[in-house]
């Protein structure tokens, strides 16, 4: 099943995305797919097509300021949660979806529990692979000197800082011709850099984790807790509290899996995440 790369205009900036598409349209709802920090839709590459397989229309698309969409200057776009919240809203417009499964993983990908809170109607199932979902969620040391002045200015124009964050999420080595791909904004133009130093500048968790702690004690659509168990930033205490909150939730732990579960090991999330969201025709 091909992943195809696409660009769409959305107001006054362009999105990246790689969408994957069932052979035969089928009346499963598609399925969005929002990666986080530092990475880019390519983490979903292995679980795109497996979604596909299983006729469902599945997009991952790179935050603006991420990967290979439009990187705003901050005065225009304040990479804010609030901000992100609001142009994936405008995303999801100008593509014609109604309604969709949601999968986030990730710091940033936490601006994607915000739009389910905001809009719920719009949200058949919900996934959250290793994502803060509690105010005991803290930024790890190794992203939140991204955001320093001074200091966080000159390490988000360096390439390497993508290996150093993606594997120091995990124990797993990430392959060179895949570290390419997600070095590859960083050595085309600064505006990479300027985009993530403004992203974890304003990534605010506390208020973040706030707003989805009491958001979600009201939610009612399915939900699927992906967690990758050897997270060192995020304990799975966090997400076994979280799905305490909720009534209908199931929580799946990976083994041997850390921060970033669709670039350690998508096989494992494939296994979990492909039944759950298949179940939406059937119940």
């Amino acid at each position: 099943m091909q992943t195809q790369e696409k660009r769409l205009q959305v107001g006054k900036w362009e999105w990246f995305y790689r969408e994957a598409e069932p052979f035969n349209a089928t009346d499963k709802p598609p399925v969005i797919l929002l990666h986080g920090l530092p990475a880019q839709s390519y983490s979903w590459r292995e679980v795109l097509p497996a979604l596909a397989s299983q006729g469902m229309r599945a997009i991952a698309p790179d935050w603006l300021g991420f990967g290979f969409s439009a990187k705003p200057d901050r005065r225009e776009f304040r990479y804010t949660a609030d901000a992100f919240v609001q142009a994936l809203a405008e995303l999801i417009d100008q593509l014609e979806i109604e309604r969709f499964s949601l999968v986030v993983q990730g710091f940033v990908g936490s601006s994607g529990l915000l739009y389910a809170l905001r809009y719920p109607e719009k949200i058949e199932r919900l996934a959250i692979l290793n994502a803060p979902l509690s105010p005991e969620a803290r930024v790890p040391w190794k992203i939140k000197q991204l955001g320093l002045p001074l200091m966080g200015e000159m390490l988000t124009q360096d390439p390497l800082l993508v290996d150093r964050t993606l594997e120091g999420g995990g124990k797993y080595q990430v392959a060179d011709k895949d570290l390419d791909i997600y070095r590859a904004p960083f050595l085309k133009s600064s505006a990479a850099g300027r985009s993530l130093f403004a992203t974890v500048q304003n990534l605010r968790l506390a208020e973040v984790t706030s707003k989805i702690t009491s958001g979600f004690a009201n939610w009612t659509q399915p939900t699927q807790i992906i967690w990758g168990i050897n997270d060192p930033w995020l304990p799975v205490s966090q997400a076994e509290a979280f799905a305490q909150m909720l009534n209908n939730v199931e929580l799946v732990r990976l083994a041997e899996v850390g921060h970033y579960p669709q670039e350690d090991w998508p096989e494992k999330v494939n296994e979990a995440l492909v039944p759950f969201l298949r179940r939406q025709i059937i119940e």
